[in-house]
Parts: structure tokens; C-alpha cells; sequence
């Protein structure tokens, strides 16, 4: 979110970017998942099938309000190394065909620009999927406004490894030099016919966009401004930003207790808050500023950077 940003529109909208149907290797299908987003209260839905576009107008059905932007998730490799690279594509107008390139960076920099292209909001999935690419390689780009700091599927590996960033560290270090790119949660969902821990299920990440309607142009043209914030179950019930300060309220959920850590430049813990107001000062040193929330069961959520300068 740029300097003195004013998140000033009106309503959250509740979304996935990051979802698969038969289409692809989903086992449901494109009906099927639209339904069971539907039935949990999602806004709007995006259908990434593995190079695929999935099309499909569920509104005019007359059976569902969900909004149905079309995506692709960009499926391809560096030749080098078969490292995958995926990069997620949102509010095309077209097929996005997958470019291979020797190296990551031309890989993720040849994808990003058809997705630009094609009319769409490049978002770089999962970077410690088979730890494909990190933060260098991220940094070598340009044109994605997101990349995924949570994928809900196994494999992902948010929390980094031995001599790996997390997502988190790798978020932090990118905005630390210079790089405006928003964090997206998704659930990266394939498995809607058996439910369990070691299932890609759906309702495990989303991203709640601030925007004055649910129409898609609205929603594209907020998620590509960074008014919103990602969640795996923590949900905010507002937020004032300017370009003094930053302040939200957590809703309350059950007897549950929340956790909040204002982060800065370098990943520096800048003011820890236990209760569901939070507000933090701009001192004008910070460089950026988000913030990580987790509550006593687990849940989390993430606030985009505000640039302070």
C-alpha cells in the first residue's frame, strides 16, 4: 500500500485466488466448487486451473451471487533446473500460454508479462513449492503486485527450512529493498470429495478486499492498489490508515485471545498488541509497515505494507 494511503471504500469483500476443478487436477467439478464456496460465504471466486481457462458465468445460472473472475494458474519450469514456476493470473481476458526459459527469473519475467498482457494481476505462488525460488529471484522482476506468503497446500512450505526464508522473511526482505508487492493467502484448493489434514481442501486461506463494490473491475482494481488483507480465520472490522498511522479491530471470535506484531524495515518487531484494538504511530523511520495477527487457535491474518517515509 502506497505512502498515506486511505483505505476509504466501503465494504470487504471475501475471495479466492487460487483454486482447481477437474479442469485441471481438482477433483470436483467447476459447479461443484463454485458451490462450495457459495455455501461458505465467499464474495468472489477465481478458478485457476493448471493452464487452463476455466470459464464459467455461475451468476447467470440465477443459483449463486458468488462473482466468478476469471483466472489461470501459469503453469511452467526453468529448463535449467526444472525448478516450477507458477504464477497465478487474475482478471484475464484471455488464455495465458506457459513460456519455459532457461533460468527462474526469465521464466517468472516472461510469464508475468503475458499475464499483463492479458489484461490480469500476476500473483507468484507457492516460491518454496519444491524450493523452486526465493526472494532473489522475486527481486529480479518486475510487474506482480502479489505473491502467495500463505498456501494453505501441503508441500508449500511457509515456514521455510534449514538455510530457507519463510515467506514471511522473504516478504521482508523484498519490501525492505524498495519492492512494493502485496502477500495474498490462498487454499490453493484440489480436494473437495474427502476432507482431512493431509487434503488440499478448500477454506483454508483467503483474502478480504476492501473495495466500494463486488463488481470485478472494483475488486481488481483494489487488490492491484493493496486494499486488502489475507487471513486463514482472524477477520478485521475496519481499518483507518493515513500517513500519520495505522489502526484496526479484530472481531471477536469465541473466547479466543489475539496476538498482533507490528513488523518494519528488515523484518524489525517495531510494537506487540494484545487486545482486538490496534493502533501504531508513525515515528518516520520505519521504512514499512504491516502487521502479522494470530489468535489462540492458530489463525492468522495479514495487513498489507504501508510505505512510511
Amino acid at each position: 500500500m502506497p505512502e498515506g494511503h486511505q483505505m476509504n471504500t466501503k465494504e470487504w469483500f471475501k475471495g479466492n485466488l487460487h483454486t482447481h476443478t477437474n479442469k485441471s487436477d481438482g477433483d470436483e467439478t467447476p459447479e461443484k466448487v463454485c458451490e462450495w464456496f457459495e455455501n461458505h460465504s465467499y464474495d468472489f471466486l477465481v478458478l485457476s486451473d493448471h493452464n487452463h481457462l476455466t470459464l464459467l458465468d455461475y451468476q447467470d445460472t440465477g443459483k449463486s451471487n458468488l462473482l466468478m473472475i476469471p483466472g489461470e494458474e501459469v503453469t511452467a519450469f526453468a529448463s535449467s533446473n526444472m525448478a516450477p514456476v507458477h504464477i497465478g493470473a487474475i482478471g484475464i481476458d484471455k488464455l495465458v500460454s506457459p513460456v519455459v526459459c532457461e533460468d527462474v527469473i526469465s521464466t517468472l519475467q516472461m510469464n508475468i508479462d503475458n499475464i499483463l498482457e492479458a489484461g490480469g494481476l500476476a500473483c507468484i505462488n507457492h516460491p518454496n513449492f519444491k524450493w523452486a525460488f526465493d526472494h532473489r529471484e522475486m527481486m529480479a522482476t518486475s510487474g506482480a503486485v502479489m505473491f502467495e506468503v500463505y498456501n494453505a497446500s501441503r508441500g508449500c512450505n511457509n515456514m521455510g527450512g534449514t538455510g530457507k526464508f519463510s515467506t514471511s522473511q522473504m516478504w521482508d526482505y523484498m519490501l525492505s529493498h524498495k519492492k512494493i508487492i502485496y502477500g495474498a493467502a490462498t487454499d490453493d484448493s484440489h480436494d473437495y470429495q474427502d476432507f482431512a489434514p493431509d487434503k488440499h481442501n478448500p477454506g483454508r486461506g483467503w483474502i478480504m478486499v476492501r473495495s466500494e463494490s463486488d463488481d470485478q473491475d472494483s475488486l481488481i482494481k483494489n487488490m492491484g492498489a493493496g486494499n486488502f488483507y489475507s487471513s486463514t480465520g482472524v477477520y478485521l472490522d475496519d481499518m483507518d490508515i493515513s500517513n500519520k498511522h495505522i489502526e484496526f479491530s479484530i472481531t471477536q471470535i469465541d473466547d479466543f485471545v489475539f496476538y498482533t506484531k507490528l513488523i518494519g524495515q528488515n523484518g524489525k518487531t517495531l510494537k506487540e498488541v494484545s487486545t482486538n484494538k490496534v493502533r501504531y504511530e508513525f515515528e518516520g523511520d520505519e521504512g514499512y509497515v504491516r502487521a502479522e495477527i494470530m489468535d489462540s487457535d492458530g489463525a492468522l491474518a495479514w495487513t498489507q505494507p504501508i510505505f512510511v517515509l
